[in-house]
């Protein structure tokens, strides 16, 4: 089945989705690989439409639920190790001054990613895969920082297989109504922001405990 064609004959799919489908319908799983590892390496190509049309694409039989969680989670991973080792080869004033380059990409999103990895560490790693922007750029400081490479694949792949699951299987539900994911896509990522805070939170209140019985032990 012609996915594109067949979605054209009701109503007319353009721009980057239609670009998205077209390209999945032609290689199938590959196609929805490489679009998804562009964002990490483009970050203007938002995750949050593509994955949604690669369900949709599972659904219409393009492919199947599995083999589109399987090939998305790939291209998510093998983006973002792109871009580690390109933060590991620049350096920070290289790699901040190839920011300011890029179009819709400011010095200051690297700024707020490097700062955000600075704090949170490992943490930053397996929940920006779930936060816009961050996701595409949180690899350079781990890079950048020599992160250890095993650390930063295993935290990698199962924050992106997390994000990939939820959108992916979203848009194989709704099918023709892939759509809608993105209007619930911002709450999705507040609810993550919500974990790294109550994360962060429960770590600073159990060293906070750890010192204090410390104290009460000498």
């Amino acid at each position: 089945m012609n996915l594109y064609l067949a979605q054209t004959q009701t109503e007319p799919m353009g721009g980057l989705a239609g670009w998205a489908v077209g390209l999945m319908d032609s290689l199938g799983g590959l196609g929805a690989a490489v679009i998804v590892g562009l964002d990490n390496l483009f970050p203007p190509i938002p995750s949050e439409l593509v994955l949604p049309l690669a369900g949709f694409s599972a659904s219409q039989g393009t492919f199947s639920l599995m083999s589109a969680l399987a090939w998305t989670t790939l291209g998510s991973v093998a983006g973002a190790v792109i871009v580690y080792f390109l933060g590991l080869w620049l350096g920070r004033e290289r790699t901040r001054a190839l920011m300011a380059k890029i179009p819709l990409v400011k010095t200051s999103d690297f700024d707020r990613t490097e700062a955000w990895f600075t704090k949170y560490g490992t943490k930053a790693v397996f929940f920006g895969r779930m936060v816009p922007l961050f996701r595409s750029l949180i690899s350079l400081p781990a890079g950048i920082e020599r992160m250890p490479f095993w650390k930063f694949l295993s935290l990698t792949t199962l924050g992106s297989l997390i994000w990939n699951s939820v959108f992916v299987g979203a848009g194989y539900l709704l099918g023709d109504n892939w759509h809608i994911v993105g209007d619930y896509a911002s709450l999705f990522q507040y609810v993550v922001l919500g974990l790294v805070a109550v994360a962060v939170i429960a770590f600073v209140v159990t060293r906070l405990r750890s010192k204090t019985n410390s104290g009460t032990g000498r």
